[in-house]
């Protein structure tokens, strides 16, 4: 077993590598910073997941071009399900550490929340924060399944969360696989959160199961395990392999906890024909439980429209992927003298051009002679002349002045407008129209807890006067239909998922 040598070194000249964040059995984490991004850009932190097929201690050419192809099926799953809601492949690479190993590596945007397992132990999550972040999970899901991909590992522990708090990605598609109904089933996932499908231990004796066709089902099932551990703050290790039957003694006695249970019992089903049949259906059958929570939010039904789990789109999102990977095996037919390496970068370890030393924490780690020579052409060739690095800086001052000269005048007119000194400045040949799609308060601010202050009912037609993450300020041009007393109350908030867009 052999680990890579990357940590205070620079990748592919332009990700800094600060330290590792674990190691699996055929890939290690690194986090990584972008050299080439803005300190303020939401991407300015990166993870780089770097294949290693040297950590398989009995690896021969069939298990070395196995491990590159799965690799590269986790760009293409990883691609094919871009979402809001999912996390997002930023790029890719091959490259030679310091000691002149070749390894293939992604690129994944750096989520600094931490995972959803870690947040439970920590504290006590609201219903309605958990019921958000389960509809978050559902959204991204569904969207996979849509697109062909089965996660195959849902669990608290792949549920990977902004630095906010406030949106949800789901991460690891290392074991997904595209639905085909011949596949044979392999074991995957963690033992209380997988389907009893993906156990060995329920195919009996002569080691087939009995349901070998892989459908959204399989997700179906760890997903409701999930949504129990997010809503209880409990694993549920007393079910592992079987349908949950019973939920905490801290919660049973919630006036929600009947329906929850009804829901989880389904979609915990051992025949997976009697689960939801998808994400959508399952989110809609915890209509009862959002009811309940609600508290009066709602004053109608919750309509089909509404009952469509909802994504959370965070601030950095593109849904345009980078171009796809084409990797090969690292000792078979790869040209390594055309494979960068990695080396430490010169603002960081080396005095002068020229003299150019390999060195990690003060040694030279055991690196050959070739690795080293290596390692210093690659220095050589990105060390900046000085005359160019002058104009480089100037180039970075002129732009830093003026981005503040630029941000001081918009906050200088934001004061002001703010103080009604000077009228607000819209665009009069562009107005973004709405429909509520049904009966829904107006809020004095863009969030849950602000004041009701008026009603929309459904069908009004509305304008969009501004917005804020998920939120709409919007105009009621028209109520859908006649209300005694009238409602004099025109202007006010609403959630996202309560309004239809119209056309410009």
């Amino acid at each position: 077993m052999k680990e890579l040598v990357l940590t205070n070194c620079r990748l592919d000249r332009r990700y800094d590598i600060h330290e590792q964040l674990g190691r699996g059995s055929y890939a290690e984490i690194y986090l990584g910073r972008d050299s080439l991004a803005s300190p303020r850009s939401p991407h300015s932190s990166v993870v780089i997941k770097a294949l290693n097929v040297f950590l398989q201690d009995d690896l021969d050419a069939d298990l070395e071009r196995t491990l590159v192809e799965n690799f590269q099926n986790e760009a293409v799953a990883l691609d094919r399900v871009r979402h809001p809601n999912i996390i997002s492949r930023i790029g890719h690479g091959t490259a030679r550490d310091l000691r002149g190993t070749v390894f293939h590596y992604l690129v994944l945007e750096y989520l600094s929340g931490g995972d959803l397992q870690n947040l439970i132990r920590k504290q006590k999550i609201p219903l309605k924060q958990a019921l958000n972040y389960i509809e978050q999970t559902c959204a991204g899901l569904g969207h996979a399944h849509r697109n062909g991909i089965i996660h195959r590992d849902i669990k608290p522990q792949n549920l990977l969360l902004t630095g906010d708090l406030t949106t949800v990605k789901i991460a690891d598609f290392g074991v997904a696989r595209v639905t085909v109904s011949d596949s044979p089933i392999t074991r995957v996932g963690t033992n209380i959160y997988a389907p009893p499908e993906h156990s060995p231990m329920f195919a009996g004796q002569t080691g087939t199961l009995a349901f070998t066709q892989l459908t959204p089902a399989a997700d179906i099932y760890s997903l409701a395990k999930t949504a129990y551990t997010i809503i209880t703050g409990e694993a549920p290790r007393a079910f592992a392999h079987e349908a949950i039957t019973a939920l905490p003694a801290r919660v049973e006695n919630e006036e929600w906890a009947g329906d929850l249970l009804r829901v989880l019992r389904r979609a915990t089903n051992a025949d997976p024909r009697g689960r939801h049949q998808n994400v959508e259906e399952f989110w809609a059958d915890l209509a009862a439980v959002r009811q309940i929570d609600a508290d009066g939010e709602f004053t109608t039904v919750l309509t089909e429209s509404v009952s469509i789990p909802q994504p959370h789109v965070a601030r950095g999102y593109s849904p345009i992927a980078p171009e796809l990977p084409d990797f090969e095996p690292v000792s078979g037919s790869l040209d390594l003298a055309t494979t960068p390496s990695a080396f430490v970068p010169p603002a960081m370890k080396y005095p002068a051009p020229g003299r150019a030393t390999v060195a990690i924490n003060g040694g030279n780690n055991g690196l050959s002679a070739a690795a080293k020579h290596a390692a210093k052409e690659s220095v050589e060739l990105v060390v900046v002349k000085p005359k160019k690095r002058r104009r480089f800086r100037r180039l970075v001052v002129f732009v830093i002045v003026l981005g503040l000269f630029t941000g001081i005048l918009y906050g200088t007119a934001s004061y002001v407008r703010g103080r009604w000194l000077l009228p607000e400045i819209r665009n009069p040949f562009k107005t973004q129209t709405a429909v509520a799609n049904t009966d829904i308060f107006l809020r004095s601010g863009p969030a849950a807890d602000a004041d009701k202050i008026g009603l929309v009912t459904k069908n009004s037609r509305l304008k969009i006067v501004n917005s804020q993450n998920n939120w709409y300020q919007v105009d009621v041009i028209e109520q859908g239909r006649v209300r005694t007393p009238v409602d004099t109350t025109t202007r006010g908030w609403l959630n996202g998922k309560y309004v239809d867009m119209g056309d410009n």
